[in-house]
């Protein structure tokens, strides 16, 4: 049976959403990841604007002005609990990796 879309989200997913707990353009989501993971996550602009596409249809973001090419957009109501869901299954694997190794390991 395949998955359920959006079931959970890739870094990537999640770091797009993150950056639109404030209004942002395209653009500015390309350079605020990487400064935001420490250039740990990159997301190359095809996946961008494909994923930007993906949420605004399932509702989780909103484009809130056209300026020419550059859109902007916003995170809604759902697409903060998807990323709330997210933040709290990684929370959750974090919690059992510590439980596996001890508290001490993680230290």
């Amino acid at each position: 049976m395949p998955r359920a879309k959006f079931q959970t989200l890739t870094e990537q997913m999640f770091y797009i959403l993150l950056c639109l707990k404030d209004e942002c353009y395209g653009m500015d989501i390309l350079d605020k990841v990487p400064v935001m993971t420490d250039n740990r996550v990159n997301v190359g602009s095809g996946t961008l604007y494909n994923l930007l596409e993906q949420f605004s249809d399932a509702g989780f973001i909103h484009e809130t002005k056209v300026d020419g090419r550059r859109r902007s957009y916003i995170l809604t109501d759902k697409g903060k609990e998807m990323l709330d869901k997210e933040y709290h299954r990684v929370c959750a694997q974090a919690m059992d990796y510590r439980r596996a190794f001890g508290e001490e390991e993680h230290k």
